[in-house]
């Protein structure tokens, strides 16, 4: 579990496609250097994400740390698009004395999403993403959090038809993650707010358990609702 402060930024200094060492995993792997800074009181096995997919340390030292990266991880998230000198966002799991300054992260990358654009605001920087997988709208609502390479950032647009979404980075963030020197075209990792999917399965449960006529009633009072907000938009 993460709060999505990033901690530091780290540089990749190497990257193996095919590492058949034990610490590799058998597949791709990833060294992280400039990482001093969160490997105090690091042990083997330990969880640290990495542009917000939680990642398992294999091997360490004083200043950088190991980590094994399978397919699927590559499939979902942007880091098989890494290179030797990309910075990297870090974050330790959180331990008990962590004040929660972020939300609840797990680590668990739902997609990727392109910049679609990037539009200075004063000395902050709205960017404009739109997902890969279109279905994490659903979970998307402006002012809710989102996880953006590991950053908890505060939504402050969406569009839905046409399949985009808004984030705000002040100056103070800009100079603390990787995102803010993404430009169009390049993609970040997405995890939207576990709370949004913990909402959605106990609302399905709940009407699975209703009658033919319960249910009916509730369509009716979410159709009223929805046009008295249509007729404040268009009023």
């Amino acid at each position: 579990m993460f709060t999505g402060i990033v901690e530091i930024v780290g540089t990749v200094s190497a990257l193996e496609k095919q590492d058949d060492t034990a610490s590799g995993g058998g597949g791709t792997s990833l060294t992280i250097s400039d990482a001093e800074a969160v490997l105090g009181d690091v042990q083997l096995g330990d969880s640290i994400s990495v542009n917000g997919a939680c990642l398992t340390v294999t091997e360490f030292s004083k200043s950088s740390f190991k980590v094994g990266v399978a397919p699927e991880t590559l499939r979902r998230t942007n880091l098989g698009s890494l290179e030797q000198n990309s910075g990297v966002n870090l974050e330790r799991a959180v331990s008990a004395s962590t004040r929660m300054g972020g939300h609840f992260v797990q680590g668990h990358v739902d997609t990727v999403a392109t910049v679609l654009s990037v539009t200075p605001d004063g000395n902050a920087l709205t960017f404009r993403l739109q997902p890969r997988d279109k279905g994490v709208l659903r979970y998307v609502v402006e002012k809710g959090f989102i996880t953006l390479d590991g950053a908890s950032l505060t939504i402050t647009e969406v569009d839905d038809e046409e399949g985009w979404w808004e984030v705000m980075l002040i100056a103070y963030t800009q100079e603390r993650v990787v995102t803010a020197g993404k430009k169009a075209g390049e993609e970040v990792n997405v995890e939207v707010d576990m709370v949004g999917k913990y909402v959605e399965k106990s609302v399905e449960g709940y009407f699975q358990g209703k009658t033919g006529g319960e249910i009916a009633v509730l369509e009716k009072m979410v159709a009223r609702l929805v046009e008295d907000k249509m007729s404040k938009l268009n009023g």
